[in-house]
């Protein structure tokens, strides 16, 4: 009787990871719904909530029914500090309920895609900036959002930045060296 038995080859894992993976943040987004959808009933707020996958997070947005954000403005902010912090609620009752640290994205009345255009701009600058003066450039201080949407947009055009300070002055510094 022959009792070795091989491994799977990477090849057969590997789908098995990425279903697992794409059911876990479903899991994840569908937690969120449930709580975002309970958080706008008790505050008397009206919104459609889209769900999606986007660089290994789930994604959330909570957009307004019938286009009209205004209502749901108060939900972002000033700067998105409310925003923060609603995400931050949601990413606990995620935790609360699946057990395991949620990394999901929140957005409001497109708040963060409209500042993820803002930022990409401001970096794709700045890039230019340090190719030609051929030195180092740090960026205002920035929360974690926007400081990845900055590094995502370095490493794209192959240069290094890295992430100094400490909250809430933490900021990028593009390298002029280039990554290899």
């Amino acid at each position: 009787m022959n009792t070795e038995t091989t491994a799977p080859s990477d090849e057969a894992v590997e789908p098995t990871k990425t279903t697992e993976a794409a059911h876990r943040l479903e899991e994840e987004g569908e937690i969120a719904a449930d709580y975002l959808e309970e958080l706008l009933d008790i505050i008397d707020l009206d919104g459609d909530i889209e769900l999606d996958i986007d660089h290994g997070r789930a994604a959330v947005e909570i957009v307004a029914e019938g286009g009209g954000n205004q209502r749901l403005r108060k939900l972002v902010g000033a700067d998105g500090e409310v925003l923060d912090a609603v995400q931050e609620l949601t990413r606990l009752a995620v935790q609360a309920t699946s057990g395991e640290r949620s990394r999901l994205m929140l957005d409001i009345a497109g708040h963060r895609a409209g500042r993820r255009a803002e930022l990409t701009e401001l970096a794709e600058d700045a890039i230019g900036q340090v190719r030609a003066a051929g030195q180092d450039m740090s960026l205002s201080p920035m929360n974690p959002f926007e400081r990845k949407v900055v590094h995502d947009v370095v490493a794209t055009a192959g240069l290094v930045s890295d992430s100094e300070g400490a909250e809430p002055n933490r900021r990028v510094v593009i390298r002029a060296e280039t990554s290899s």
